[in-house]
C-alpha cells in the first residue's frame, strides 16, 4: 500500500519529484548538475585560451 501512495505522489527517483504538475529537483541533484556545468566550462574556457576551440 505505502508503495501505491508513493507513486501517486510522484516520487520518480531519489533526484526529483513531481507535484502539482511540476518537476521539483533535491538540493544534491542541482548541485551536481551545476558542478558538471561548471567543469564544461572550465574545460571549454582552456580549449578556448589554447586556440582549439
Amino acid at each position: 500500500m505505502d508503495e501505491i501512495q508513493g507513486k501517486q505522489k510522484g516520487n520518480l527517483s531519489k533526484y526529483m519529484t513531481v507535484r502539482d504538475g511540476r518537476i521539483y529537483f533535491t538540493r544534491d541533484a542541482e548541485r551536481n548538475f551545476y558542478f558538471i556545468l561548471t567543469l564544461i566550462m572550465m574545460v571549454a574556457g582552456i580549449l578556448y585560451k589554447l586556440g582549439l576551440f
